[in-house]
C-alpha cells in the first residue's frame, strides 16, 4: 500500500477551539460526576446533597468547555506562530484501494 506524507501548514483556531470544547465538555461531565459523588456522599440532607451534586455537574460541564476552547485555541496560536521555525507536522496518509 502507498503512503504519501503530507505537511500541517495551518491550524484554523476556531476549529481546534471547538474541537476543544468537545473534549473538555466530555472531561468536565466524567469529573462533574465523580466530583457530584463525593459532594453528595459528604452533604447531610438528601435534598441539599441532590441539588448540590446537580451544581457540582454543571459548574463542572461549563468550566470544562471554557477551558478547552480556551486551551484549544491557545494551542493552535501557538502552532501556527511556530510553524515558521519548525516546519510543521508530517503527517502520513495511506492511500485506500
Amino acid at each position: 500500500m502507498a503512503t504519501t506524507a503530507y505537511l500541517v501548514k495551518n491550524l484554523g483556531i476556531m476549529s481546534v477551539a471547538k474541537f476543544g470544547a468537545i473534549l473538555g465538555l466530555i472531561y468536565g461531565i466524567v469529573m462533574g460526576l465523580v466530583m457530584a459523588t463525593v459532594t453528595g456522599s459528604m452533604m447531610g440532607s438528601i435534598g441539599g446533597a441532590v441539588a448540590a451534586a446537580i451544581g457540582t455537574l454543571i459548574i463542572a460541564a461549563i468550566a470544562g468547555v471554557i477551558g478547552g476552547f480556551i486551551t484549544g485555541a491557545v494551542v493552535s496560536f501557538i502552532y501556527n506562530f511556530a510553524l515558521g521555525t519548525m516546519g510543521g507536522i508530517e503527517v502520513d496518509l495511506e492511500i485506500k484501494q
